[in-house]
């Protein structure tokens, strides 16, 4: 069910989508279906946190068309593809996964994740990595948003 608070005349906030806090269990002890989680949420390209392991996170998205390039100077990322098939480009070739497939991209390694159709993918990555490296861009996504 959808609540919308609204607070002051102007801004409106959604709070199916946005969580305060993080939850209690953390997603720990108790089973998590990535794949329905990860169809609940609107809109392509933003991430949402569905489980932590001691400083790392486990989170879907949907993903569709072009993404823009990007690194992680700090970390490698872990891509799982739950349903469909994603190209993650490099300066120097490509990376194909299908549903059920794990890619890792080293860090400090530029990429470009391209769907030509609705993906559904987990990634595991630390808490608090940008979904677009130091490239601040409209694909930027919030941190630390459950679903």
């Amino acid at each position: 069910m959808m609540r919308t608070l609204r607070w002051a005349s102007f801004i409106v906030i959604d709070t199916e989508h946005i969580m305060s806090s993080i939850p209690s269990s953390r997603g720990q002890r108790i089973a998590i279906d990535p794949l329905d989680k990860a169809s609940r949420i609107e809109g392509f390209w933003q991430q949402r946190v569905i489980a932590e392991m001691n400083d790392y996170q486990f989170k879907v998205a949907r993903v569709e068309g072009d993404f823009i390039w990007h690194s992680h100077a700090d970390t490698d990322e872990t891509f799982i593809v739950l349903e469909g098939e994603l190209r993650i480009d490099f300066r120097d070739g490509a990376m194909h996964l299908r549903a059920g497939e794990i890619g890792v991209v080293p860090k400090g390694v530029e990429h470009k994740p391209y769907a030509a159709g609705e993906v559904k993918i987990l990634l595991i990555e630390p808490r608090g990595v940008v979904n677009t490296g130091a490239t601040h861009s409209e694909r930027t996504a919030p941190n630390d948003i459950w679903i």
